[in-house]
Protein backbone atom coordinates (compact mmCIF):
# COMPACT_ATOMS: atom_id res chain seq x y z
CA UNK A 1 0.00 0.00 0.00
CA UNK A 2 1.38 3.55 -1.12
CA UNK A 3 0.33 5.33 1.68
CA UNK A 4 1.57 3.01 4.32
CA UNK A 5 4.79 3.12 2.83
CA UNK A 6 4.72 6.79 2.36
CA UNK A 7 3.65 7.73 5.83
CA UNK A 8 6.37 5.40 7.28
CA UNK A 9 9.22 7.29 5.02
CA UNK A 10 7.51 10.82 6.70
CA UNK A 11 7.60 9.05 10.32
CA UNK A 12 11.39 8.52 9.67
CA UNK A 13 12.49 12.18 8.02
CA UNK A 14 10.71 13.83 11.03
CA UNK A 15 12.16 11.47 13.61
CA UNK A 16 15.65 12.13 12.05
CA UNK A 17 15.09 15.69 11.93
CA UNK A 18 14.26 15.87 15.92
CA UNK A 19 17.27 14.52 16.48
CA UNK A 20 18.97 17.89 15.66
CA UNK A 21 16.00 20.02 15.69
CA UNK A 22 17.91 22.65 13.65
CA UNK A 23 16.05 23.92 10.41
CA UNK A 24 20.05 24.23 9.22
CA UNK A 25 20.91 20.64 9.50
CA UNK A 26 21.56 19.10 6.35
CA UNK A 27 19.28 16.44 4.90
CA UNK A 28 21.08 12.91 5.18
CA UNK A 29 18.35 10.98 2.75
CA UNK A 30 18.95 7.42 3.94
CA UNK A 31 17.35 6.34 0.51
CA UNK A 32 19.19 5.39 -2.97
CA UNK A 33 18.26 8.07 -5.32
CA UNK A 34 16.21 5.34 -7.86
CA UNK A 35 13.83 4.57 -4.74
CA UNK A 36 10.69 6.30 -4.43
CA UNK A 37 11.05 6.42 -0.73
CA UNK A 38 14.41 8.73 -1.55
CA UNK A 39 11.26 11.46 -3.10
CA UNK A 40 9.18 11.40 -0.10
CA UNK A 41 12.14 11.22 2.46
CA UNK A 42 13.32 14.38 0.59
CA UNK A 43 9.62 15.95 0.06
CA UNK A 44 8.69 15.53 4.23
CA UNK A 45 12.68 16.98 5.19
CA UNK A 46 11.54 20.14 3.37
CA UNK A 47 8.22 20.13 5.51
CA UNK A 48 9.50 19.71 8.42
CA UNK A 49 12.00 22.44 7.79
CA UNK A 50 9.08 24.53 7.08
CA UNK A 51 7.41 23.84 9.99
CA UNK A 52 10.36 24.89 12.20
CA UNK A 53 10.62 27.97 10.05
CA UNK A 54 6.75 28.82 10.81
CA UNK A 55 7.07 28.31 14.33
CA UNK A 56 11.04 30.92 14.04
CA UNK A 57 9.21 33.43 12.58
CA UNK A 58 5.59 33.79 14.79
CA UNK A 59 8.40 34.51 17.88
CA UNK A 60 7.05 38.18 18.67
CA UNK A 61 10.62 39.37 19.78
CA UNK A 62 12.37 38.20 16.09
CA UNK A 63 14.12 41.09 14.68
CA UNK A 64 12.78 42.32 11.62
CA UNK A 65 15.87 41.99 9.55
CA UNK A 66 16.02 38.45 10.73
CA UNK A 67 12.34 37.89 10.28
CA UNK A 68 12.86 39.38 6.39
CA UNK A 69 15.78 36.73 6.02
CA UNK A 70 13.11 34.02 7.22
CA UNK A 71 10.32 35.14 5.29
CA UNK A 72 12.19 34.69 1.90
CA UNK A 73 13.95 31.56 3.44
CA UNK A 74 10.67 29.85 3.39
CA UNK A 75 9.17 31.19 -0.02
CA UNK A 76 12.14 29.36 -1.72
CA UNK A 77 11.11 26.42 0.89
CA UNK A 78 7.91 26.79 -0.53
CA UNK A 79 9.14 26.62 -4.08
CA UNK A 80 10.92 23.63 -3.20
CA UNK A 81 7.91 21.79 -1.67
CA UNK A 82 6.38 22.22 -5.52
CA UNK A 83 9.48 21.13 -7.03
CA UNK A 84 8.88 17.65 -5.01
CA UNK A 85 5.21 17.62 -5.91
CA UNK A 86 5.80 17.82 -9.17
CA UNK A 87 8.82 14.80 -9.01
CA UNK A 88 6.45 12.53 -7.46
CA UNK A 89 3.87 12.74 -10.20
CA UNK A 90 6.01 12.78 -12.49
CA UNK A 91 7.05 9.27 -10.88
CA UNK A 92 3.41 8.31 -10.73
CA UNK A 93 3.02 9.40 -14.88
CA UNK A 94 6.00 7.65 -15.38
CA UNK A 95 4.74 4.12 -13.87
CA UNK A 96 0.92 4.06 -15.31
CA UNK A 97 1.97 5.58 -18.34
CA UNK A 98 1.10 2.30 -20.11
CA UNK A 99 -2.10 2.18 -18.89
CA UNK A 100 -5.01 1.69 -20.88
CA UNK A 101 -7.74 4.57 -19.76
CA UNK A 102 -11.20 3.33 -19.92
CA UNK A 103 -13.66 5.60 -21.88
CA UNK A 104 -15.89 6.22 -18.57
CA UNK A 105 -12.25 6.88 -16.89
CA UNK A 106 -12.66 10.32 -14.72
CA UNK A 107 -10.24 12.74 -13.66
CA UNK A 108 -9.35 13.53 -9.63
CA UNK A 109 -9.42 16.36 -7.80
CA UNK A 110 -5.68 16.27 -6.64
CA UNK A 111 -2.97 14.56 -8.18
CA UNK A 112 -1.57 11.50 -6.25
CA UNK A 113 1.43 13.84 -5.34
CA UNK A 114 -0.61 16.67 -3.87
CA UNK A 115 -2.61 14.12 -1.61
CA UNK A 116 1.12 12.66 -0.48
CA UNK A 117 1.71 16.39 0.48
CA UNK A 118 -0.91 16.72 2.42
CA UNK A 119 -0.34 13.34 4.53
CA UNK A 120 3.11 14.58 4.78
CA UNK A 121 1.53 17.55 6.65
CA UNK A 122 -0.61 15.28 8.47
CA UNK A 123 2.23 13.31 10.06
CA UNK A 124 3.54 16.75 10.89
CA UNK A 125 1.07 17.65 12.88
CA UNK A 126 0.42 13.92 14.13
CA UNK A 127 3.91 14.27 15.49
CA UNK A 128 4.06 17.46 17.12
CA UNK A 129 0.44 17.46 18.75
CA UNK A 130 1.71 13.89 19.98
CA UNK A 131 4.25 16.23 21.34
CA UNK A 132 1.83 18.50 23.06
CA UNK A 133 -0.03 15.34 24.50
CA UNK A 134 2.76 14.38 26.54
CA UNK A 135 4.55 17.70 27.20
CA UNK A 136 5.47 17.10 31.15
CA UNK A 137 4.72 20.57 32.32
CA UNK A 138 1.25 21.24 30.27
CA UNK A 139 -1.34 21.38 32.43
CA UNK A 140 -4.06 17.92 32.08
CA UNK A 141 -6.63 20.09 30.53
CA UNK A 142 -4.25 21.23 28.02
CA UNK A 143 -3.18 17.27 27.64
CA UNK A 144 -6.60 16.31 27.25
CA UNK A 145 -7.72 19.10 24.89
CA UNK A 146 -4.43 17.91 22.80
CA UNK A 147 -5.56 14.17 22.91
CA UNK A 148 -9.37 14.99 21.88
CA UNK A 149 -7.62 16.80 18.61
CA UNK A 150 -4.67 14.30 18.16
CA UNK A 151 -7.45 11.35 17.91
CA UNK A 152 -9.32 13.73 15.21
CA UNK A 153 -5.48 14.39 13.22
CA UNK A 154 -5.22 9.67 13.81
CA UNK A 155 -9.19 9.50 12.02
CA UNK A 156 -8.09 11.70 9.25
CA UNK A 157 -4.71 9.57 8.89
CA UNK A 158 -6.61 7.02 8.01
CA UNK A 159 -9.14 8.34 6.05
CA UNK A 160 -6.76 10.05 3.63
CA UNK A 161 -4.57 6.76 3.50
CA UNK A 162 -7.50 5.00 2.61
CA UNK A 163 -8.45 8.11 -0.38
CA UNK A 164 -4.47 7.89 -1.66
CA UNK A 165 -4.74 4.40 -2.16
CA UNK A 166 -7.78 4.14 -3.32
CA UNK A 167 -7.31 6.42 -5.88
CA UNK A 168 -3.71 4.87 -7.30
CA UNK A 169 -6.02 1.86 -7.30
CA UNK A 170 -8.09 3.79 -9.70
CA UNK A 171 -5.61 5.15 -11.80
CA UNK A 172 -3.80 1.50 -12.12
CA UNK A 173 -7.31 0.12 -13.39
CA UNK A 174 -7.53 2.42 -15.50
CA UNK A 175 -10.74 3.99 -13.72
CA UNK A 176 -9.41 7.26 -13.09
CA UNK A 177 -6.60 9.37 -15.23
CA UNK A 178 -3.90 12.14 -13.87
CA UNK A 179 -3.43 15.18 -15.49
CA UNK A 180 -0.75 16.97 -13.76
CA UNK A 181 -0.66 21.03 -13.80
CA UNK A 182 2.55 22.83 -13.58
CA UNK A 183 2.14 25.59 -10.40
CA UNK A 184 2.46 28.78 -12.07
CA UNK A 185 3.95 30.91 -9.23
CA UNK A 186 3.77 34.28 -10.20
CA UNK A 187 5.09 35.94 -7.43
CA UNK A 188 8.92 34.67 -7.06
CA UNK A 189 8.92 35.60 -11.52
CA UNK A 190 10.56 38.49 -12.31
CA UNK A 191 8.11 38.58 -15.30
CA UNK A 192 5.25 38.20 -13.73
CA UNK A 193 5.52 39.99 -10.18
CA UNK A 194 4.76 43.45 -11.16
CA UNK A 195 6.71 45.33 -7.81
CA UNK A 196 10.16 42.49 -9.66
CA UNK A 197 9.86 43.46 -13.22
CA UNK A 198 8.95 47.59 -12.69
CA UNK A 199 12.08 47.72 -10.55
CA UNK A 200 14.15 46.40 -13.73
CA UNK A 201 13.07 49.64 -15.49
Amino acid sequence: MFSKLAYAVFERSIQDYHQFDNVDQPINNPYPKEQFEHLLYHKNWIDTVQWHFEDIIRDPQIDPVAALTLKRRIDASNQERTDMVEYIDSYFLQKYHQVKVKPTAKINSESPAWAFDRLSILALKIYHMHEEVTRPEASQDHKDKCQAKLNVLLEQRSDLSTAIDDLIQDIENGDKFMKVYKQMKMYNDDELNPVLYQNKK
